[in-house]
């Protein structure tokens, strides 16, 4: 959500600064907050099996989080779609399933046990095979960062078997990467509802940003805070909305939410995406001394972290 997409867990992808102009610009299309996904979240990147929020680039996108349901969310943030290659179990995965099943091909080898079975349960015998490789395909083009194959694969998945939340997921996921908004929300909202999870609705936030939809994005953090999430979506969750406070002017609001109480200890990544925000916020609101401070504790926890030239030139300008 947000400036970059978070580490997107949606797989694959460049990172992008997080915390950064709304992803979106969203008149220009595009989203609003960090980098890549949503620069907090990225989006997708929070506890989910998205990877979407997986790779969630820092900042303030999006970051994906999701779980709940369907046994999504096995995957917590794994690398390559929506946590679909997480292993089964010690030594499962995604040979047993190839073992289990002789009817599998192409990619659909490589997926875990746990997806073959969700997507067979609710999906007519004869096209099971199909969906699979599909999906399967869906998941190595993410990998890959070819968004817009992913796409292409999973529409073709949901085509096949649309009672599934992993595909539903992966469409939202893959969608949300290749910037195409209204799917990705469309898809996003109907794997929170198959699912029951809200893995991804700091990524929904950040396509709502993405829109222009301020007032969702309002509705989606409050639906966030009364059902909650793990610790990493929340926080990818508070990355979005401080980046569309900011978007509004807000930036009192933006900073009560994401002020760091320390800077000390061993932050998680999505810890580092709400730290960038605070630091933009901080610089937004003249206290460059505590914007430097900030930065320094990003710096010094990662070294690589995207958007602090952006956030440095923000400084600067003092």
């Amino acid at each position: 959500m947000t400036d970059q997409p978070n580490r997107s867990s949606a797989g694959g992808g460049r990172r992008r600064s997080p915390g950064g102009s709304s992803r979106g610009d969203s008149a220009k299309g595009k989203p609003a907050g960090s980098g890549e996904r949503r620069r907090g979240g990225g989006i997708p990147s929070a506890g989910g099996r998205d990877s979407a929020s997986r790779s969630r680039n820092s900042g303030d996108d999006r970051r994906d989080d999701r779980k709940g349901g369907q046994r999504s969310g096995r995957s917590e943030q794994s690398g390559g779609g929506p946590g679909l290659r997480r292993s089964d179990g010690a030594g499962g995965g995604a040979p047993d399933a190839a073992r289990r099943r002789r009817d599998l091909s192409g990619a659909a080898v490589n997926l875990p046990n746990w997806v073959i079975e969700d997507l067979a349960r609710v999906t007519p015998p004869q096209r099971v095979p199909a969906a699979l490789e599909a999906l399967g395909e869906a998941s190595d083009a993410l990998e890959k960062g070819a968004f817009k194959r992913a796409v292409r694969h999973a529409a073709q998945a949901k085509e096949l078997a649309p009672r599934d939340a992993t595909v539903r997921e992966t469409l939202g996921v893959d969608a949300y990467r290749a910037g195409d908004w209204h799917t990705a929300l469309t898809e996003l909202r109907a794997y929170r509802r198959l699912a029951g999870e809200t893995t991804h609705l700091p990524v929904e936030m950040d396509t709502l940003r993405a829109l222009g939809r301020h007032r969702d994005v309002d509705a989606a953090w409050e639906t966030l805070q009364q059902r909650g999430g793990k610790p990493a979506v929340l926080k990818e969750g508070r990355v979005v909305y401080a980046s569309h406070l900011i978007d509004r002017g807000d930036l009192d609001g933006a900073w009560a939410l994401v002020a760091p109480r320390s800077l000390g200890g061993k932050p998680f990544e999505e810890d580092l995406r709400v730290w960038y925000v605070a630091a933009r916020v901080a610089a937004l609101r003249g206290d460059t001394a505590r914007a430097s401070e900030i930065r320094s504790a990003i710096l010094s926890n990662d070294a690589a972290f995207p958007g602090i030239d952006e956030l440095e030139a923000l400084i600067a300008r003092g």
